[in-house]
């Protein structure tokens, strides 16, 4: 469908052109998305930083997802985390293992500067 990301990009890039001039906040999701963004917020005069996600893994398979967290700390945890296994305990150790990891990377990919404020912005994931 596209030569490659770069043209996938600069294909969205043209569509979102309604934005151009408005100080969009394009948040990529790290690492695949943050080279096709940068091209994105570059052609609409955008800001560019990370959204910063993890999944939570299970007790018995720590490539089964029972929710996510970002870095703020929110989450969302799904309906099937009880029946697997993950108990509170379980549930709040993982949440704090998957935050530290989030910290960690949030200074990696911006080490200069807070996250963006997306309040009043228009924001492109």
């Amino acid at each position: 469908m596209f030569e490659d990301r770069t043209a996938a990009a600069l294909q969205l890039a043209e569509r979102l052109m309604i934005y151009k001039g408005q100080n969009p906040l394009i948040l990529a999701i790290p690492r695949g998305a943050v080279p096709m963004s940068r091209i994105i917020a570059d052609k609409l005069g955008g800001e560019l930083d990370v959204v910063l996600v993890r999944k939570l893994r299970a007790p018995s398979n720590p490539e089964f997802a029972i929710g996510a967290i970002n870095e703020n700390g929110q989450v969302y945890l799904a309906g099937h985390a009880a029946q697997i296994g993950a108990t509170p305990e379980y549930i709040e150790a993982e949440k704090a293992a998957q935050l530290e990891l989030l910290r960690e990377r949030r200074l990696r990919y911006t080490p200069v500067h807070p996250p963006a404020d997306p309040h009043d912005r228009i924001v492109i994931v």
